[in-house]
């Protein structure tokens, strides 16, 4: 990795862009003592939250997205001995909270529209675990670097069958599918706000419920199931889980932020588009059509290596050594190490896109200079 000079400070993939009302707003809630997982801006956060998806959304504040996925499994009943079926192509928080659980996940390949779950792969699934006899409980699937997943097909079969939905909208904040908020699709939905996201509170995540009832079980549960009995009476096993404070004070004036934030995303998108226009054998993805809205949260080039002048290795090569951060997409769940023996179905499609394809820096506080840094590396090597 090159080092950063003042002629050549490090390109980052996604760095936390922030105003000066977060600021504000975290002196506030320093100033008031509220500096716990308790407190006003803890509310204020989860209200903008609804405001934006919808009111049949009720949010609960948590520490990670991984947490969130963590309830809204507990919330939709998986137990030990369940079966849930996972997007392979994901970061590993979309997975490991099936084994928090005591559940086992059953990983299904991607679709090459979206690179998200595959409809007619899932659907297989489904069948050979029910003629096993272990219908799975859940289907975790994720709107991959913000780009929707085929909603309608999933979200078809998931009913047909009789299995929720847990909608994995950790980097789609903002994303939309025929024209509606994602995060607030799914039977319960994820946001993450770490602090690579879109808006971040440093580190933090939110659970969407369908119910007032869903949310004040998923808050008891991440507050250490406290019941309302004096000497710390504890009927279930709970989580320290619930977002501080001070964290959702610099939510709240991310939230503000948002619709800036996405209007930047896609002038971003669209330099990358005009850059790789005539490139041969390297292209941006896109929208499959109309329904999908994506936010952009990384911009992800496609490699037919028939046709590439380079390969992804290569291009990311290239980019570090102008301390450029590039990044390959995640390595999908059903070759990690750790789920070596875990069921899977599908043919290599997730693989070929890990293979085939590379997220380039798509942070809004890029400036001109920046970008033509990317640029030239680009037109050299592609």
């Amino acid at each position: 990795m090159a080092q950063s000079t003042d002629t050549n400070p490090r390109i980052y993939l996604l760095a936390p862009h922030l105003g000066d009302k977060e600021w504000a707003l975290v002196q506030q809630a320093m100033a008031s003592n509220w500096i716990a997982p308790v407190g006003p801006q803890i509310e204020a956060f989860e209200n903008t939250l609804q405001d934006h998806l919808g009111p049949d959304a009720h949010v609960t504040a948590l520490q990670s997205g991984t947490a969130a996925i963590h309830l809204g499994l507990l919330s939709l009943g998986v137990k030990p001995g369940d079966e849930v079926l996972c997007q392979s192509l994901t970061f590993a928080g979309s997975a490991f909270p099936i084994n928090y659980c005591g559940a086992t996940p059953i990983f299904v390949d991607s679709e090459s529209l979206t690179g998200n779950i595959c409809p007619q792969a899932l659907e297989t699934a489904i069948k050979a675990r029910i003629k096993r006899g272990t219908k799975p409980k859940a289907i975790i699937a994720v709107h991959l670097y913000g780009m929707p997943y085929q909603v309608r097909e999933i979200h078809d079969i998931a009913r047909h069958y009789d299995i929720a939905v847990l909608e994995d909208a950790a980097e789609a904040l903002g994303s939309y599918y025929h024209e509606q908020p994602c995060g607030a699709l799914g039977d319960q939905g994820v946001l993450s706000f770490n602090g690579n996201k879109i808006l971040t509170t440093s580190g933090g995540g939110a659970l969407v419920s369908r119910s007032i009832q869903e949310k004040q079980k998923a808050l008891y549960w991440a507050t250490q199931a406290k019941s309302p009995v004096e000497g710390f009476h504890h009927n279930e096993i709970g989580y320290n889980y619930r977002l501080s404070n001070i964290c959702a004070a610099i939510g709240v004036g991310q939230m503000g932020l948002l619709k800036a934030r996405l209007t930047q995303k896609q002038a971003l998108h669209h330099w990358y588009e005009v850059l790789f226009e005539a490139r041969q054998g390297i292209s941006l993805q896109q929208a499959p059509d109309s329904r999908f809205a994506s936010n952009w949260w990384l911009n992800v080039i496609v490699f037919d290596p028939r046709l590439a002048r380079c390969t992804p290795e290569q291009l990311s090569i290239a980019f570090a050594e102008e301390n450029i951060e590039s990044r390959p997409l995640w390595r999908p769940m059903h070759l990690q190490p750790v789920y070596q023996d875990a069921p899977y179905y599908g043919g290599s499609v997730a693989q070929n896109l890990f293979e085939h394809r590379l997220c380039l820096p798509s942070s809004t506080k890029m400036s001109p200079t920046d970008r033509e840094r990317i640029a030239a590396v680009i037109q050299r090597m592609c």
